[in-house]
């Protein structure tokens, strides 16, 4: 039956012509989920194995985010010569190798090793996120680019679960329970059960990085035979890397959008990493159970994802954005100045105004770029970097001693939180710019 108002049908978010790879690419993004939150709680069971400080076991994120921003812009500049499948397949091949090096960096029981093995990973993982994101755009109308891609990465989250679970039920659980403080007077005391013991739970970690190696390899000799459509604006293979850098740096949107995409991987990578720090230093917990605090904030992230992905059919992707900012400076000021549980669970609500940040800012910086899109994608992955930075500098703050502020103390621990606090700041000003600018468009 024809609509009698002359007016046209609303754009298809997910055309069925496109609906096989659409799901295959949509899989990808649970597997980075995996790698991501998988390694989180590893950045407290280095430091209780080698018996080293927040900041240097905390420069597992800086590799595992390093590698994201040193392969943005490589593989911008190679997908756009070769196309989004073969960026995909590439991706795919360095997550594979990255993971297979966990196994004779656990031989070694190097610290730096593993640093290497993460970094690799993450240039692979840079690839698979340069890739999908903007094709995930291009599989479709314009007009749904954004809503699109909010609906693959809502299965993000899933892979993330899973990944938490597997660090909390497979990693964590199966460590040696000894306290810091109990393996250093061992390493004083018998050196050799002392590397025993590390041996044994370095182990531990390697097992779930191998498997996942096999996995992501298998899915990369998916990938290398299926035929992928190329999608919307993904013929041309000319670089037109100065034209392109240059169109890009006139685009205020964008390059605005880079800067709050580096604040939000910076306060997600903060938020999720220490919370098992929070837990324990605050209120005592033990690694396990407070891991189980942090699958309850992905499993918030995950369900708050999917709503907000229905509401953007009804508010505007900058306001909402903005409102979600507040909601998350106000949830983390909560954990800096409220004790106990009350401060714990305002750290896990965090979670719910985050689940939309990252596609959100991804799309509406990229919208409207057209040819330039895959090099733009290159500059919002490269912002992945803000991982790479901020969880050092938050890790080095919790190594200090308590705040006196003179009428009050905050411990160190509470205080690191300010720099995800600033964080939300600068996102919410971000959405709020972007608000204003469609209105007034």
């Amino acid at each position: 039956m024809n609509d009698s108002s002359g007016s046209p049908p609303p754009a298809t978010v997910v055309p069925r012509a496109v609906l096989v790879p659409f799901i295959l690419v949509t899989s990808l993004f649970a597997l980075w989920g995996f790698a991501n939150d998988i390694t989180n709680p590893m950045v407290a069971a280095f430091k209780n194995i080698l018996l080293i400080s927040h900041f240097e076991s905390s420069l597992v994120q800086a590799a595992f985010y390093g590698g994201y921003c040193v392969m943005a812009f490589p593989a911008a500049l190679f997908i756009q010569r070769c196309g989004y499948q073969k960026g995909l397949a590439a991706g795919l091949l360095l997550y594979a190798l990255g993971c297979f090096l966990f196994i004779p960096s656990g031989w070694l029981m190097d610290f730096h090793a593993f640093l290497a093995a993460y970094f690799i990973m993450t240039c692979g993982l840079s690839f698979l996120e340069t890739s999908a994101n903007p094709y995930i755009m291009a599989l479709g109308p314009e007009e749904t680019a954004t809503r699109r891609l909010n609906f693959a990465q809502a299965f993000n989250p899933l892979g993330s679960i899973t990944g938490m679970l597997v660090a909390s039920h497979v990693v964590l659980a199966n460590l040696n329970p000894a306290t810091e403080d109990e393996r250093g007077a061992l390493r004083s005391s018998d050196p050799a059960a002392f590397d025993a013991i590390r041996a044994a739970d370095l182990d531990v970690i390697v097992g779930p990085y191998a498997v996942l190696g096999l996995v992501v390899f298998a899915l990369f000799v998916v990938f290398l035979v299926k035929r992928l459509p190329e999608g919307r604006g993904g013929a041309d293979h000319d670089l037109h890397v100065g034209r392109t850098l240059g169109r890009l740096a006139r685009t205020p949107h964008y390059l605005w959008g880079v800067v709050a995409q580096a604040f939000y991987v910076g306060a997600q990578i903060m938020v999720w990493t220490f919370i098992i720090q929070y837990a324990g230093n605050e209120l005592g917990m033990d690694k396990k159970t407070a891991q189980q605090h942090n699958i309850a904030a992905m499993a918030i992230f995950v369900s708050s994802r999917f709503i907000c992905t229905w509401l953007m059919r009804f508010v505007a992707p900058g306001l909402l954005l903005a409102l979600l900012a507040c909601g998350g400076l106000l949830l983390t000021l909560g954990t800096i100045l409220m004790t106990g549980m009350p401060g714990l669970w305002c750290l896990i609500g965090v979670s719910a105004c985050m689940s939309l940040m990252f596609p959100t800012i991804y799309g509406i910086a990229l919208q409207g770029l057209g040819g330039d899109t895959k090099l733009g994608a290159a500059g919002l992955i490269f912002a992945i970097g803000g991982g790479c930075l901020m969880p050092p500098m938050q890790g080095a703050i919790m190594d200090l001693p308590a705040f006196d502020f003179g009428a009050f103390t905050l411990s160190s621990t509470r205080v690191s939180f300010a720099l995800p606090a600033l964080c939300f700041v600068v996102i919410a000003l971000y959405g709020a710019w972007m608000a204003k600018r469609r209105v007034t468009a």
